[in-house]
């Protein structure tokens, strides 16, 4: 019997599998999250390069510039301190062993991001940005036992470059205006993919992001192309409709079949933005992102006779609520001193909220929203909370 358990064990790692963050887009930006990160036909920020670049013509002209020269996000999971404290209170191998049986089946994540970007809208039809991405996201999935996926799971990466966007608006164009985006990002990344077993956990719980660097690290660059329609019917007068499509991350940010890798993705949404007493705006929308579902999932081939650790990627089929985003946004001021945007939405089946404020050179962003790690709705969920920080104007 004892002979048949590794096996056994192999067997069940096929089956196992870690979808610990969808990768359909690059960059979360938590406005964009609090609004239920449905933006494909929203637009209005120079992060709209990460969603669909034509959503640049929505940049205000009356702002002219616009200028974030700091764009931090750091966003964690719910009970990511509470793991954090009990592990930092192990005084013993075992004790350090227990903290993560205990926290088995929690999943939990922490992000850094920083967008800095110039963006401007002439006073033509063509808006343009330029900026640059730096990022670390860490995933770690504890387990029982070190079974197929070890008993801490790790799936982790740092990475950033250069992102630039165009989008020239076409008036009159059958019946509408017709506003084509095109997207360039050059991106480096380190990643780091493991499941570490009981003895790795213990010998290195004080140093374990200096091992998995000397272990694990797989080094990566790409190129991707992005490029998105936004069209503006002349129809539904006061309501200020939009349909938009974009087509993300083509060319080379498969990254070799690591982590964090970028598939091509196919998104669309609708938005209306009608007037609204008493709101300085007012927009409600809604996206399916990933049509092809291009997205994959990281399963590790366990081998207990081999001692490095591979994952693959691998196809599967997500509920379709993974791919539906829905939100809407109101805008209560909007001056030179103070503008404050109030934003809710369901982002892969669950509530989003946020608030952007925003104070003449300063801007706070809060948001909260729960990603889906499983194959279905419910199966394995993150709730996260993110705060944005940011100096521009």
């Amino acid at each position: 019997m004892k002979r048949l358990l590794p096996l056994s064990l192999a067997a069940l790692g096929s089956l196992l599998y870690a979808d610990m963050s969808t990768q359909e887009f690059l960059y979360k930006d938590s406005r964009i999250m609090g609004m239920g990160a449905a933006n494909t036909a929203v637009g209005g920020y120079s992060t709209a390069v990460f969603y669909n670049p034509a959503g640049l013509i929505k940049i205000k002209k009356e702002h002219g510039f616009e200028v974030e020269i700091l764009g931090l996000n750091i966003t964690g999971s719910e009970n990511v301190k509470s793991f954090a404290d009990d592990l930092d209170n192990a005084d013993t191998d075992q004790e350090t062993i227990d903290v993560v049986k205990q926290h088995a089946g929690e999943v939990y994540n922490i992000n850094i991001s920083n967008y800095t970007s110039v963006s401007y809208h002439t006073e033509g039809d063509l808006a343009l940005s330029i900026g640059l991405l730096a990022a670390s996201d860490v995933n770690l999935f504890p387990h029982a036992y070190s079974g197929a996926n070890g008993l801490l799971e790790v799936h982790a990466r740092t990475y950033g470059g250069i992102v630039l966007g165009a989008a020239q608006k076409y008036n009159n164009v059958i019946g509408g205006d017709l506003t084509v985006g095109l997207g360039v990002k050059y991106i480096t990344q380190k990643s780091y993919e493991a499941g570490l077993d009981e003895g790795e956990v213990t010998a290195h719980n004080d140093d374990l992001d200096t091992y998995m660097q000397d272990t694990y690290e797989v080094s990566n660059s790409g190129i991707g192309v992005d490029v998105g329609i936004l069209y503006e019917p002349y129809i539904l007068d006061g309501w200020n409709p939009a349909i938009g499509l974009s087509v993300m991350n083509i060319g080379g940010l498969d990254f070799d079949d690591v982590y964090g890798a970028q598939p091509m993705t196919v998104n669309v949404g609708v938005s209306v933005s009608p007037e609204v007493p008493f709101l300085n705006s007012f927009t409600v929308a809604v996206d399916y992102v990933d049509i092809t579902n291009a997205q994959q999932a990281r399963v590790r081939n366990y081998n207990p006779y081999r001692a490095e650790d591979q994952y693959d990627s691998v196809d599967i089929t997500n509920d379709s609520m993974q791919h539906l985003r829905a939100g809407v946004s109101m805008g209560i001021f909007d001056n030179s001193w103070v503008t404050t945007t109030l934003n809710a939405g369901l982002y892969q089946g669950a509530y989003t909220a946020g608030l952007d404020l925003q104070l003449t050179l300063l801007k706070l962003q809060i948001a909260t929203y729960q990603e889906q790690l499983g194959a279905e709705v419910g199966q394995i969920e993150d709730r996260r909370y993110m705060v944005g920080l940011g100096l521009g104007w």
